[in-house]
């Protein structure tokens, strides 16, 4: 329950949250590389997909935009699985990232009217590059705090990332509200600090959430109705 008289803070989650409606990044890029002809059933890219988080992880990229990290990462995908393209990553991660983008300017106008109230932050598993691709993107004037996994050395849903943003933001769990849309590494994860949580739900309509009165969005645009 998000009792709005004590909340000062909303941390957000990047990846499936801020960038699109509750579907994360495998699952958006899955039908992109169906649609450009690759035939691989989705535990072998699953498999592939992982591999190049993985790879771009471990290196902690720096100033490296959303762009051409994008592009690397579908590059990676493709060689990883014997069938890279240049112009096939290229319209793969165009199409990604202009996506990515529609919703990310979408919700511009939310995030600078809650940045008026509240402290904002982004807590996310990423890939060193969080910081540089906020201000890329024009989001730095919103956030407070950016926590990005590879640069403090924690991932979700471990408790320490979270209280990450939360020390940067000078708040308590019980005066923050976290926003996400994994239902362990973000809600779950929440709960267990007895944080408030907003649920972005569009691929699991049927699912509960993991506490009775928690709220359920199905686009970051119900945000505002929740916390006003």
């Amino acid at each position: 329950m998000i009792n709005r008289s004590t909340a000062k803070a909303i941390l957000f989650d990047f990846g499936g949250t801020l960038d699109s409606d509750g579907v994360p990044w495998k699952e958006r890029f899955y039908p992109l590389y169906r649609e450009a002809g690759i035939d691989w059933d989705l535990p072998t890219f699953e498999r592939l997909f992982h591999a190049s988080d993985d790879s771009l992880t471990e290196e902690t990229l720096g100033e490296v935009g959303y762009e051409a990290m994008l592009l690397e990462q579908v590059s990676r995908v493709l060689r990883n699985g014997e069938r890279y393209d240049a112009l096939l990553a290229r319209r793969i991660s165009d199409r990604f990232y202009s996506d990515s983008l529609c919703c990310l300017n979408r919700n511009r106008p939310l995030l600078e009217r809650l940045s008026q109230r509240y402290h904002l932050g982004i807590v996310s598993n990423f890939y060193g590059n969080l910081g540089f691709l906020c201000e890329e993107i024009g989001y730095d004037e919103f956030f407070d705090a950016v926590i990005d996994s590879a640069r403090v050395g924690i991932t979700k849903p471990q408790a320490g990332i979270f209280e990450a943003g939360l020390e940067r933001l000078g708040c308590s769990p019980e005066q923050a509200v976290f926003v996400g849309d994994n239902p362990v590494r973000d809600m779950a994860a929440a709960k267990a600090l007895a944080m408030p949580h907003v649920w972005l739900n569009t691929l699991h309509p049927d699912r509960q959430p993991c506490c009775e009165d928690d709220p359920v969005i199905r686009s970051l645009t119900e945000l505002a109705e929740i916390l006003q």
